[in-house]
């Protein structure tokens, strides 16, 4: 997959392609479906299938401090987006001067004059162009004038529920990973640096590794949770692990953490960058009155979790 950092970066003799822009944030069964639709009209077409989207999320710029929690770091959703066959990637930089752009100059500088598109799918809520001011319909129009067509893909539903990543979002903040997983297609993923903690954990016998994770990371609730993590990318082999979120109470911590004890391993993780695949949730955080009921409930969360993972 070619990777451009902004459209003024494709090269001159691209020639025509099929398009599908969005933030694309989680890459779930939705986007999926509006992508993998745009790469099979491309390869039936004999096109290049392009998929373009932003950086930082488009929020942040026109409503500062409005950041959603991110589900998919830029990095990952890269990877997510070539495993669906896309033959090109251009991340657009999402700055104030973009953002001002209009419907029309939008569709002539990115769809037209950069990416030469011949057809344009996206979803039936597709906005565009400042203040969201372009729809479906005007872009149809804009289409007949530039000489590509739009078509639709239809909506990912399941019981009624359309799949979006403010669903997602909200599933993994109230701590329901099994939501989270079913709308993404996938467990949802949280990375990060492993980091030295209080070593708390070593001493009563669950040495832990403590992630942080980037500033909007899409982290669940608090709680215990059954959880895979990851080294290496998803070349490493899964390892099954307890994952504690919260502010360690009966401690009396202030800080939020994320905690993993890797069940049947000794090793060192310091200063590697690892991931968690959520499984299940497993309970809430509790306060304990001493060590050993705290000792024992952890012996339950990693029997559990291995009973779930195994």
């Amino acid at each position: 997959m070619q990777r451009w950092r902004g459209y003024e970066a494709v090269p001159g003799g691209f020639g025509r392609s099929v398009v599908t822009i969005g933030v694309f944030d989680g890459v779930h069964r939705g986007h999926q479906a509006i992508i993998g639709y745009a790469v099979k009209r491309a390869r039936d077409a004999g096109l290049q299938s392009v998929v373009v989207t932003f950086d930082p999320h488009p929020a942040e710029v026109v409503r500062a401090g409005s950041h959603p929690a991110v589900l998919t770091e830029a990095v990952r959703k890269a990877e997510l987006i070539e495993q669906l066959g896309v033959d090109a990637l251009c991340v657009v930089p999402f700055t104030p001067a973009f953002s001002k752009l209009g419907p029309e100059q939008f569709v002539h500088d990115v769809l037209v004059e950069a990416l030469h598109a011949a057809v344009v799918v996206e979803g039936d809520n597709f906005r565009f162009g400042h203040k969201a001011a372009g729809d479906m319909a005007l872009l149809a129009r804009l289409g007949r004038t530039f000489g590509f067509t739009v078509e639709e893909a239809p909506l990912v539903t399941e019981d009624g529920l359309v799949f979006s990543s403010t669903y997602i979002r909200s599933c993994v903040d109230a701590g329901d990973v099994r939501a989270a997983a079913e709308a993404l297609g996938r467990p949802h993923r949280l990375s990060g640096v492993v980091v030295r903690g209080d070593q708390r954990g070593r001493e009563i016998g669950f040495p832990t590794a403590n992630l942080m994770c980037h500033r909007y990371a899409a982290i669940p609730a608090d709680g215990v949770y059954a959880a895979r993590l990851v080294r290496g990318g998803d070349q490493g082999t899964p390892l099954p692990a307890a994952v504690s979120i919260g502010t360690n109470p009966t401690f009396n911590g202030r800080e939020r953490r994320v905690e993993a004890y890797v069940l049947d391993f000794a090793g060192d993780l310091y200063g590697e960058r690892v991931s968690l695949d959520f499984v299940a949730h497993l309970r809430e955080q509790r306060e304990y009155t001493g060590i050993d009921p705290l000792v024992a409930q952890i012996e339950q969360d990693v029997a559990q979790t291995r009973e779930l993972l195994s």
